[in-house]
């Protein structure tokens, strides 16, 4: 099928799209309701899941004024108090937009089950996740180029795209940043003294202190450093708001919440629609030109697998009719995972920001090539809800979160029904790689014994 026409755009009456004013937030609204109120059986291209990933491609999308886009969302809008303010993301992890997963139970976690939050709102996981901003290391972009043998996907030519898409706030740095880009970063303001405490510490340990994690941090052995976060004026700048939202007053764009992608509907082996559950009904909406799966990597498998593409013999034991075997589909599971140290403050202080400000990448084994430990000071205790129950955190206290970024155990995702409403079996596996268990335990080694150096301490 031919592509649509390119049509070159105008900005001349929004100079500045990704201003919100109460004029153009009333026109979205306006225009959005109508859009959805008027739902067409067919869009040149639908867009299923409205997270980092499907916000960049429906914007991109929409950037032709010839095409027609339809952007999914199973869950409801992003403006409310919990999205919009950036230090009140913990309130969304236990509430109706996060997905609420949870692995399968885990002997090599005393049999506990491990939660999986996943947004379940316009954004997505860039509406409840911590907004740090982090370009990746050099040596993995480059491991990827060299996998495909395509350079457009290493470090020089991702750095390209960073700079491009950034719209930077912090000390003038074209090497590393770029600026007028829709994505606001910032390094973060007037951090609170427990992050520079923190960075303190780590140089009291050896572990060296940059000013930014996005610069030649990321082109070495690790370090520390404050973070850059998408926050703006105390507010959170999802990948949805940067992207999507500035748009939603054209024509072409229909967003649609509470719209559950069921399935895939397939002519043949041709992908020419989907099937969605809204307002109560299932319904099917054709695709003119693509449907785009962007559902992260719990939903996305499982689609896929409940319209016929995965694991034969899986397929077959819920009279799932086969599209394409694909055994691959729900394999290969991979989740960075941490362990929570509880701190508690001499004097309890206020979180500022984001309340996740400083980080440290550091290797848990001097010869391997990429740090893969990347502890995090969060300004509030997090920990898992047995231990909650049995050692009440002090109101006063924090976290360092002993993350193991580049795990080695390896999960499934697995059916356990052919209906939407079925739920899936999750098995994260993690700790099944010893080598994971030693850089976990590494990992806490490094926060206690920076939480405990003389320079830690708080004034």
């Amino acid at each position: 099928m031919n592509s649509p026409s390119k049509t070159s755009l105008s900005n001349s009456a929004n100079p500045n799209p990704n201003s919100e004013t109460i004029d153009s937030i009333e026109q979205v609204r306006v225009n959005q309701k109508k859009l959805a109120t008027e739902l067409k059986p067919r869009y040149d291209f639908i867009v299923c899941g409205s997270g980092s990933s499907g916000s960049v491609v429906a914007r991109r999308l929409v950037d032709n004024p010839a095409v027609s886009v339809l952007l999914l969302e199973a869950g409801g809008s992003d403006d409310v108090p919990s999205v919009t303010e950036a230090n009140q993301w913990p309130l969304n992890l236990g509430s109706e937009r996060n997905w609420g997963f949870s692995g399968s139970p885990n002997s090599r976690l005393n049999g506990r089950s491990m939660p999986l939050p996943m947004g379940k709102v316009l954004g997505g996981g860039s509406s409840i996740n911590l907004m740090v901003w982090s370009h990746g290391h050099k040596n993995d972009w480059d491991f990827f180029a060299a996998e495909v043998a395509d350079t457009t996907w290493n470090y020089e030519s991702v750095l390209n795209i960073y700079r491009r898409i950034e719209d930077w706030h912090g000390a003038p740095d074209s090497t590393y940043h770029g600026i007028g880009g829709p994505v606001f970063v910032q390094p973060a303001p007037d951090p609170n003294p427990v992050a520079l405490a923190m960075l303190e510490g780590a140089r009291s340990i050896g572990i060296p202190t940059f000013e930014t994690q996005n610069g030649s941090m990321m082109e070495g052995g690790g370090g520390g450093s404050i973070h850059d976060m998408q926050v703006r004026d105390g507010k959170r700048r999802s990948i949805f708001r940067s992207y999507v939202f500035p748009y939603l007053n054209r024509p072409n764009i229909t967003v649609l919440t509470h719209a559950l992608v069921s399935r895939i509907v397939f002519e043949g082996k041709r992908a020419i629609g989907v099937e969605i559950i809204y307002n109560g009904k299932t319904q099917s909406i054709n695709a003119g030109y693509e449907v785009v799966l962007s559902l992260g990597a719990i939903h996305t498998p499982k689609v896929l697998m409940q319209s016929g593409i995965g694991d034969q013999a899986e397929l077959q034991r819920f009279g799932i009719p086969l599209v394409q075997h694909l055994p691959g589909v729900g394999q290969n599971f991979q989740d960075h995972f941490g362990v929570s140290c509880i701190c508690e403050y001499p004097q309890p202080l206020a979180p500022h920001n984001n309340a996740c400000e400083a980080t440290f990448f550091w290797k848990s084994d001097s010869s391997l090539d990429v740090p893969d430990l990347q502890p995090c000071l969060i300004e509030l205790p997090i920990c898992s809800p047995e231990i909650a129950a049995q050692f009440t955190p002090p109101p006063g206290s924090w976290t360092f979160f002993a993350a193991v970024v580049r795990p080695k155990s390896r999960g499934q995702i697995h059916l356990t029904g052919p209906k939407p409403q079925d739920l899936l079996q999750i098995e994260p596996n993690t700790l099944s790689h010893p080598d994971d268990l030693k850089a976990a335990i590494t990992s806490v080694r490094l926060c206690r014994e920076i939480g405990n150096s003389p320079r830690f301490a708080l004034s």
